[in-house]
């Protein structure tokens, strides 16, 4: 048996300098093809940002925002964490939308959590796992809100569904915080989009219709 903590166990685990040299090849050959197809492509992109979209998405590597829309760089601005989070004591995330919603003037939030979610899953489960258990307290709380819901269903389908609820869950967040509620009483236009990707065949589903006004009702958007 290998130990997991012996240096023939680091070298099957860790990236070598021939991985990384790799990596920086593949960014120079991208850089090359960007440019041959549009010459101006990097100058202009330098020079401004103007998305219109805010993704707030899980870290999950299969999960990149630009790759599974369709855009390019500078189309969207990108904020990621484990389980698609919107945590009023975050932040880094208040920060990230306080930038898109102040001085970028995104036109749409979305946040966009996927099926079979790790964090969620983990949330599920009646063991430790470390300090991500308190990152995903919100999620738990959520699980105990929807007991009897989530109890009925088999154990694929009530993680799927603990995934949408928490999608549903961090939209409402988005639209209670006082950075997009102070937006919309300033008259901002901004919508905030609850969505849902499928790893087995890559396609998105909204969830809701958009929240485009602020809530009076916690639970509003939650069906």
């Amino acid at each position: 048996m290998v130990d997991a903590h012996s240096p023939n166990r680091l070298n099957q685990t860790q990236p070598t300098m021939d991985t990384l040299a790799d990596l920086l090849e593949k960014n120079r050959n991208w850089a090359t093809s960007v440019k041959a197809e549009d010459p101006s492509f990097f100058s202009e992109l330098a020079n401004q940002q103007t998305p219109q979209y805010l993704w707030i998405g899980c870290s999950d590597s299969r999960v990149p925002a630009n790759q599974i829309t369709g855009l390019a760089p500078g189309e969207v601005f990108v904020h990621r964490n484990v389980a698609n989070v919107v945590a009023e004591t975050d932040f880094n995330l208040l920060a990230v939308l306080q930038y898109a919603v102040d001085v970028l003037k995104v036109r749409h939030v979305i946040v966009c959590g996927h099926y079979g979610c790790g964090g969620v899953i983990a949330a599920l489960e009646n063991f430790r796992h470390g300090i991500i258990d308190n990152w995903l307290s919100g999620i738990r709380s959520l699980h105990r809100a929807h007991r009897e819901e989530l109890d009925a269903l088999p154990p694929q389908a009530a993680a799927d569904r603990l995934c949408e609820l928490n999608v549903l869950a961090q939209a409402r967040h988005v639209a209670r915080t006082t950075i997009v509620e102070d937006a919309w009483a300033r008259g901002q236009q901004i919508s905030i989009h609850s969505w849902i990707y499928r790893l087995d065949n890559g396609i998105i589903k909204p969830l809701v219709p958009h929240i485009g006004k602020k809530l009076n009702d916690w639970n509003a958007q939650l069906d």
